[in-house]
């Protein structure tokens, strides 16, 4: 009886926020979550650097913070202050894909330090997004915050089949029979653990497919540490270590993309509350939660790193696994500042091969899909609502598939809206609502 107490108990505080748990139990459910967000951390400044030129030993210094600017992101969600900075969500937060177009295009005609000032002045823009929510919120009712949540999981599905085969399509291997092997072996073993496995092995099927698809990697000789030497144990992150410089037109492109990110992480913020409570999140929730997403960019502006945003896979984790104590998250955010510190911890961690993360991440991205659809259908799948989120999800995965869509118009057109399924979603979900007449239940209600 005792130990059937005890049991109970455990569960109740591994799935409660503020329950008790053994670190025994924290720690596999912490690493999953850092092994779901940190190569993006690590791969988008290298995507950055690459497109502006930037060597290797000051890639390391946009590396160190990203990854801190996620730590600090993740501690301000977590432990709210004041109820204004933080969302108390179960959510890790990585660096944000949706600005790497536009980062990339700013370092490349501006240089670094425009496009860190630029992030500067986006990062206000979003701030500001976060503290008049109150009065915006209206534009953001379950039919448009659930068409993004869907359009979010839609589109990361390409993303996790492409790296199951090998991730860069210009490699000799890439969709070879080695690496799709490699990615079935992870992607099986996480399903036999996720849906036939109890307790722990079930919550950390995630984990335990990466570290089976790991090791047979490094079977099969896979797994390389070039570089790793050269990197140091120990580095602290260096302010304006590039400078800041304020150019008009990368400050408003970005700043639009800050908005639009704004609006993602509502999604994000969204999907986390429906996940894992079962429930819409709270007007503090996203208020918090974008406020705290954007101050941790702008530090990250200082420091030389990417923006953050809402990590989708890791909101995927969440709402397969359940498990939501804040312990759980505490431990990842001190790890992600540990790899911030130790350059060559970092860089262990990017010896993941794609493969394996493509096949543990697809089903994670499948769950944020499924969650949009969840909150579209709990507000009743209507004629209207049905073809407000039909066409904004239709136009959102469609337009970026298609090459040269806006080719007559400005590059900042493309920028924003030809590359970002998000922008498109949130957009047209938004104007749709507005323009589109109310059906006799709705305006009685």
């Amino acid at each position: 009886m005792n130990e059937s107490m005890k049991k109970e108990n455990n569960k109740e505080g591994l799935y409660s926020p503020k329950g008790k748990v053994s670190l025994g139990q924290a720690v596999p459910m912490a690493l999953q979550h850092v092994v779901a967000m940190v190569v993006g951390c690590i791969s988008m400044p290298m995507l950055v650097a690459g497109a502006g030129g930037i060597s290797g030993s000051e890639q390391i210094v946009m590396i160190q913070a990203s990854l801190l600017g996620a730590a600090i992101a993740i501690f301000l969600q977590h432990y709210p202050l004041k109820g204004l900075v933080g969302s108390g969500l179960p959510v890790m937060i990585g660096s944000g894909f949706a600005f790497l177009p536009t980062l990339s295009s700013i370092v490349g005609q501006y240089g670094i330090a425009a496009m860190l000032g630029a992030q500067v002045f986006g990062a206000a823009m979003g701030i500001i997004v976060g503290i008049f929510f109150k009065y915006i919120r209206k534009l953001f009712p379950p039919i448009v915050t659930g068409s993004v949540v869907v359009t979010i999981g839609i589109s990361l599905y390409d993303t996790a089949v492409n790296y199951m085969a090998g991730g860069v399509k210009t490699a000799a291997d890439y969709g070879s029979m080695q690496n799709w092997l490699l990615a079935m072996i992870t992607l099986i073993t996480v399903i036999i653990c996720g849906q036939f496995g109890k307790g722990m092995i079930k919550a950390s099927s995630t984990l335990i497919g990466m570290i089976v698809g790991y090791l047979s990697a490094l079977a099969m000789g896979l797994i390389h540490f070039d570089g790793i030497g050269e990197a140091a144990w120990f580095q602290l992150p260096q302010v304006l270590h590039f400078g800041l410089d304020f150019q008009p037109s990368a400050m408003i492109a970005l700043g639009i993309v800050f908005v639009v990110n704004a609006v993602q992480d509502m999604g994000q913020l969204e999907a986390s509350a429906n996940g894992a409570f079962d429930r819409n999140a709270s007007f503090q929730e996203i208020s918090g939660g974008v406020i705290a997403n954007n101050i941790a960019s702008m530090i990250g502006g200082f420091l030389g790193g990417s923006p953050v945003a809402t990590a989708g896979q890791n909101v995927g984790i969440v709402t397969t696994t359940k498990v939501i104590n804040r312990t759980v998250f505490s431990l990842a955010a001190g790890i992600v500042a540990l790899a911030a510190l130790m350059p060559k911890f970092a860089l262990i961690l990017t010896t993941i091969p794609q493969p394996v993360l493509g096949g543990a991440t697809i089903t994670v991205f499948a769950s944020i899909a499924m969650t949009g659809v969840r909150m579209l259908s709990r507000e009743g799948l209507s004629p209207r609502s049905v073809f407000i989120a039909g066409l904004s999800i239709a136009l959102a995965i469609g337009i970026p598939q298609t090459v040269g869509v806006f080719a007559g118009f400005p590059q900042w057109m493309t920028d924003i809206f030809g590359k970002s399924e998000v922008s498109i979603v949130a957009v047209s979900a938004i104007v749709l609502n507005l323009i589109v007449p109310k059906e006799k239940t709705e305006k009685a209600a």
